[in-house]
């Protein structure tokens, strides 16, 4: 069996002119090139999704280096892996300095990422590390205070489209055919890859081979009928999923809503798509429509009940109702107030009408009218404190009115 260059590494960009999106970084006017090209090469930090790019800049930047490349790839390297390419620097090879590209620095431990801080320091290593995690969270502190971090952003699919174009061209060369394909055709593809070029490219090269004189979306279909882009369950496209569900119902943008919502369910996450509908119904919504969490909570059972794909009816109820509810975060406020007190240490003597077993001098408000009778419920310490204050909303502004009501009549009468 002979063995073929796979297409994505066939055709990886030889200079940053080659490269396809990342425009800011490595663009005519990138701050990442104008570094490159002024001769600053420094540590480096890359994070961003897969296929975006970051081992592609390594390559250039070591072939512009000078430098002794070294790759490790954190999955599979060992610390004695590490200690081989540092035991290089004292040799005639690392004479010139050599240039470690680490991939997915997230998985080395902090003694493995420790052991590099010595070489780093002293110029005889110099590290340029990709993660698709965050690296503030992931990567030690001394190494992100020593090293200069980029953001590689998800390829749009217009400028995945002109790769795909490149890569089909030189397929057709290399296996001396005439083989066409539409733009449509590849700018569906491009969609597919949801900013992951690498991925993009492999849908084309299988494709490609099982087509007959054009390639089609329908070809395409066999090898890729959909995708939902990067979805890290544990990690932090995950949690942005989340929090852009939320903001998205908070600032009550029904489409917004359900275009994260389906993300998430389309990624396998029922349970976190429910216990964040909750969160907002209480947090968001809360006392301006409180039916809301009621109607939440039963859909939220229902989805759970169902499973997919009926779920997502369910939800999308939730999400919309939720999105176009009036807002308070009045409760909210108000407890994270009241928790700060506590915090404190305030309000450790509670009243002595509240006390057991007699509550000595409590008054029984349902004896009084309107049910209400005015007496001390706070600490002495914070009596005079104001935990929640009325929403400016129709629920909230009713509640007032009656509550400003029932306490003037009861004034009166005294």
């Amino acid at each position: 069996m002979i063995l073929v260059r796979p297409l994505a590494d066939l055709i990886r960009p030889k200079d940053f002119d080659e490269m396809i999106g990342q425009e800011k970084l490595v663009g005519q006017n990138g701050v990442l090139r104008k570094m490159i090209d002024s001769g600053r090469i420094t540590n480096m930090i890359f994070f961003g999704p897969p296929g975006t790019g970051k081992t592609t800049a390594a390559k250039i930047i070591a072939e512009r280096s000078g430098m002794e490349l070294r790759e490790l790839n954190a999955t599979t390297a060992s610390l004695a892996d590490v200690k081989a390419v540092i035991n290089e620097t004292s040799t005639i090879l690392g004479s010139r300095g050599i240039l470690l590209y680490l991939d997915e620095i997230q998985y080395f431990n902090k003694k493995q990422q420790q052991s590099l801080l010595e070489f780093i320091e002293d110029g005889r290593i110099t590290l340029i590390a990709s993660t698709t995690e965050n690296p503030y969270f992931y990567v030690y502190n001394a190494i992100i205070s020593r090293s200069a971090v980029f953001e590689f952003k998800p390829v749009s699919t217009a400028d995945t489209a002109k790769g795909l174009r490149r890569a089909f061209e030189k397929l057709n060369e290399r296996e001396g055919k005439n083989k066409s394909v539409s733009d449509e055709t590849l700018l569906h593809i491009a969609s597919l890859g949801a900013g992951d070029v690498r991925r993009s490219i492999g849908i084309v090269e299988n494709a490609y081979y099982a087509c007959d004189d054009e390639l089609t979306t329908d070809t395409v279909s066999l090898f890729a009928e959909r995708n939902v882009g990067n979805f890290d369950r544990d990690g932090d496209v995950h949690y942005d999923l989340l929090s852009a569900l939320q903001k998205s119902i908070r600032g009550s943008d029904p489409d917004a809503a359900v275009f994260y919502l389906a993300k998430l369910l389309e990624g396998g996450d029922i349970i976190s798509a429910c216990r964040r509908l909750l969160v907002i119904a209480n947090e968001d919504i809360g006392l301006a429509y409180p039916l809301a969490a009621v109607v939440t909570k039963a859909c939220c059972d229902t989805a759970r009940e169902l499973g997919m794909p009926e779920a997502r009816l369910a939800l999308a109820n939730a999400a919309v109702l939720l999105a176009t509810s009036p807002k308070s975060n009045t409760a909210h406020n108000a407890i994270l107030a009241a928790c700060d007190d506590v915090s404190k240490g305030l309000g450790q003597e509670i009243p002595t009408i509240l006390q057991s077993p007699f509550f000595k001098g409590y008054r029984y408000p349902h004896d009084y009218k309107n049910h209400y009778v005015k007496q001390e419920y706070l600490p002495d310490d914070i009596r005079d404190k104001k935990y929640y204050e009325y929403g400016d909303n129709r629920t909230e502004q009713a509640a007032k009115a009656y509550w400003e009501q029932i306490k003037n009549e009861n004034k009166q009468e005294k």
